[in-house]
């Protein structure tokens, strides 16, 4: 049996068959199909008796590799990488839904993922409902006859809200529910969702996967008998990965453990500056005291994460001179990246939700998201500092 080695050395080690040119990194694919050594052998492959690569629209050496790492770091026996985060939860809907079932989901989840429940599945004839509140007996109750999967986002986008991975999962078991958990923002270094009971794992890989916000990508996790439906939607429909982006990724996932260490240092730091300063209303990051999941946060999570939301006193127009007099910031829609990025989700992430709706999920016209980069944090406080001066 294979020795099972630590988070730090799969990301690096995990790495496709070497060729007869006996390369230390790994090469790029760039091919479009491969060849047969005969006839039998094509005949063989597409009946799926034999193992083989067909057309990179179905695998390649690039996107195996990277699957493998991340099913190594994620707990999950299969995948399939994608082309976006979401495509990914698209992938992992369609594979379970049909005309009439029911999706429950978090409030708190990223707009275009909400959007894809509320606009393009219920064309479908695909029902949902929103758990409003985050309370147990709230979810259990909005549980109907019709309901197939459960989606959460935890932490959750923009407003770091937890779901408690454990109880959610037992849930779903207890009435026979899919569950599909967004971990994002967490990464398989802070949470392993599957490690609790979930169907799937997805993932923007786009975000810290990447890490440093040169693509686009995503990922679905889960055992063999799950991601087989995944397979052959994705073999259909076509949102497949690039071999170079997959290339990008694994190399990417060499040094997830380390940047992430530091995000979530920065993070903490940069959230207890914040909450000190009294220009500022109220502060969610969840390795701070004061969040109302902490002891969750401390219970499921290593370390809090590097995604940070918070309040200005002063309201939308005060958030918008904040954001204005930021120098080292950048104002971006993406996160997960080196570098720190700031975010007004109401007017940005989350502006095609009607009023009502960002009310429900707790986002304020004040509300602003950082996600904390790698900078020094001295220097990310200083110009954190000098924009809440300016704005006032």
């Amino acid at each position: 049996m294979d020795k099972k080695r630590y988070f730090e050395t799969e990301a690096i080690r995990i790495q496709a068959e070497r060729s007869s040119h006996r390369e230390h990194s790994v090469p790029v694919f760039e091919t479009s199909s491969f060849i047969f050594r005969n006839a039998e052998e094509a005949r063989d492959i597409f009946a799926e008796t034999l193992e083989g690569n067909i057309y990179s629209r179905f695998s390649n050496p690039n996107t195996d590799e990277f699957i493998k790492k991340m099913c190594a770091l994620e707990g999950a026996e299969d995948g399939i990488a994608t082309s976006s985060g979401m495509a990914a939860i698209f992938l992992g809907f369609i594979s379970i839904l049909r005309p009439g079932d029911h999706i429950l989901a978090s409030n708190q989840i990223f707009g275009t993922t909400r959007l894809m429940i509320t606009q393009v599945l219920s064309r479908w004839g695909i029902s949902h409902s929103f758990v409003i509140k985050n309370e147990k007996k709230i979810w259990e109750d909005s549980i109907l006859p019709t309901t197939k999967v459960i989606f959460a986002e935890t932490p959750s986008n923009p407003g770091v809200e937890l779901i408690d991975l454990k109880w959610i999962c037992k849930l779903a078991e207890k009435h026979g529910l899919y569950v599909i958990i967004d971990n994002c923002f967490a990464t398989p270094y802070l949470q392993r969702p599957i490690d609790y009971g979930a169907d799937f794992v997805v993932h923007s890989a786009t975000k810290y996967i990447d890490g440093q916000g040169r693509t686009i990508a995503g990922v679905i996790l889960g055992s063999k008998d799950n991601i087989k439906d995944v397979r052959m939607f994705s073999r259909i429909i076509g949102p497949t990965l690039s071999p170079h982006t997959a290339w990008l990724l694994s190399k990417s996932l060499e040094t997830l453990a380390i940047r992430m260490e530091r995000h979530c240092s920065n993070a903490l730091q940069l959230a207890k500056y914040l909450e000190s300063n009294n220009q500022v209303n109220w502060v969610r990051y969840p390795f701070l005291s004061s969040h109302p999941q902490y002891n969750l946060a401390r219970k499921q999570m290593k370390l809090g994460g590097g995604i940070i939301s918070f309040e200005l006193k002063g309201g939308i127009k005060r958030a918008m001179r904040f954001i204005n007099a930021l120098e080292l910031v950048s104002i971006t829609s993406n996160l997960g990246d080196t570098r720190s990025i700031i975010t007004h989700p109401a007017t940005t992430t989350h502006s095609k939700l009607t009023i009502a709706e960002r009310a429900e999920s707790g986002i304020t016209d004040g509300m602003l998201r950082i996600s904390v980069g790698l900078e020094h944090i001295n220097d990310l406080i200083e110009d954190i500092e000098q924009a809440i001066n300016k704005s006032k």
